[in-house]
């Protein structure tokens, strides 16, 4: 009989740099494994950039394979569109720069998209509150923003912190973000993609009240979600907060780089804004009105230039936007990050029932799932990176072969997102533990 010192011995104890939706969502879905973990954040509460964000029918599948709380959390908080008839349209594309007088505020439709879900949009921090409550006390801890990672003698991998402590763990798993920290320390600095790079589109974000929305605006384009597409530029618009509140993320693009690669949000004003959309259509120059005078301007970075050469390097791996940050237009980054910990979070967990029947040593299992992990993952979420840029030029009319060509942008949303959605993420984890099996063999 194994003694409780020989069970701690062959039991993962891991840690998570990150308390994003990458990061939460692995740590409760490995907590719902068994799996002891402990989750560092810098920040002084889980957080995300931005108000909005949607999930896709493979999102939910993920939420699901992770932990049936985290779906919840989402059905809890998210918001539909509000109006029946359009309960399955993810998106709605019309023609926010040409505009006919005699129509009002309708703009012309050019066509919808639609999936089994339809437009599920939350507020980023309401659904960060509901994941927060399946977080146990002691699991989370802030202010720790992580320097390096070191092994010691044991084979335990020693974290060093800027506020001086340190802590210890068998393996690091990077969810820490675009400006990922951990992907520096597995490629090394003088790796070009251990760096985002900017995209040259950069977004103004703004929050409207649903009410004055529908008083400037109409009913209808106040309440579901809209894509209002022209040159060089582009306006997302969607409800959150169930209804109450209107979220808008104006696109543009130009040349320029960006003023400051340290941040990557830069205060701006309603003015800037505005401006930037003179002679577009009426509602993108309302919308543009209604928004508040203070503004953040984001500046869209991904890691399309330089994609990774490895997601791992031994007993450290990256997960979510810290190996694969991609650019918003396919609206699936999130999920793809949810994919991320649903895939993972079933390796480490046939990993462990490895481990306990002393089929292989927990480095050599920790390893081995890490290496299957970007072999069931790489492809297919660098491929999302490249696809999301190409999106955000579709709604700019910036594709050569393409331009504003209607139907030849509706075939290339539909193929594309075809891909994200059709997916079976059980199998995906079924074949990624599949292969770990292989790797023990």
């Amino acid at each position: 009989m194994t003694s409780p010192a020989g069970e701690e011995e062959q039991s993962f104890d891991l840690a998570i740099i990150g308390g994003g939706i990458a990061g939460i969502t692995l740590a409760i879905a490995l907590l719902n494994r068994g799996i002891k973990v402990n989750l560092y954040e810098q920040g002084h509460a889980f957080s995300e950039i931005g108000a909005g964000v949607a999930f896709s029918p493979n999102a939910t599948q993920a939420m699901e394979v992770c932990a049936d709380g985290i779906y919840q959390g989402f059905v809890k908080v998210a918001t539909k569109n509000q109006w029946k008839s359009k309960e399955k349209v993810w998106l709605e594309l019309v023609d926010g720069y040409h505009h006919d007088e005699s129509m009002g505020t309708q703009e012309k439709f050019l066509f919808e998209l639609s999936n089994d879900l339809g437009q599920n949009a939350v507020h980023r921090a309401h659904y960060l509150d509901e994941l927060a409550k399946l977080v146990p006390e002691g699991v989370p801890h802030f202010r720790k923003h992580l320097d390096l990672v070191t092994e010691e003698e044991s084979g335990k991998l020693r974290m060093k912190f800027h506020d001086g402590s340190e802590a210890v763990a068998d393996a690091v798993i990077g969810c820490d973000g675009i400006k990922s920290r951990v992907r520096q320390l597995i490629l090394g600095q003088s790796d070009l993609a251990s760096q985002p790079q900017y995209t040259h589109k950069y977004a103004y974000r703004g929050l409207i009240p649903v009410k004055r929305a529908i008083e400037v605006l109409g009913e209808e384009n106040a309440v579901n979600t809209k894509m209002h597409v022209g040159p060089d530029k582009h306006i997302l618009t969607f409800p959150i907060d169930k209804g109450e509140t209107m979220n808008v993320v104006a696109f543009c693009t130009n040349s320029d780089p960006w003023p400051d690669s340290r941040h990557l949000t830069l205060p701006s004003k309603k003015s800037t804004a505005i401006k930037e959309f003179e002679g577009w259509g009426r509602n993108c120059v309302e919308i543009m009105n209604l928004l508040e005078d203070n503004l953040d301007c984001w500046a869209i970075f991904d890691t399309g230039d330089y994609p990774l050469s490895t997601y791992y390097k031994g007993r450290c791996v990256l997960s979510g936007d810290a190996a694969h940050a991609t650019t918003p237009h396919h609206g699936a980054g999130a999920g793809f990050c949810i994919e991320d910990s649903a895939v993972m979070a079933e390796l480490l967990a046939a990993a462990a029932t490895n481990v306990k029947s002393g089929k292989v040593s927990k480095n050599q299992a920790l390893e081995a799932s890490f290496a299957a992990f970007e072999a069931a993952r790489k492809e297919r979420t660098q491929w999302l990176v490249q696809s999301s840029r190409l999106i955000g030029d579709l709604f700019e009319w910036r594709v050569k072969g393409i331009g504003s060509d209607v139907r030849k942008i509706e075939k290339e949303l539909r193929d594309r997102d075809d891909i994200i959605w059709n997916v079976d993420v059980r199998q995906m984890a079924r074949e990624a533990v599949e292969d770990l099996e292989k790797r023990f063999a």
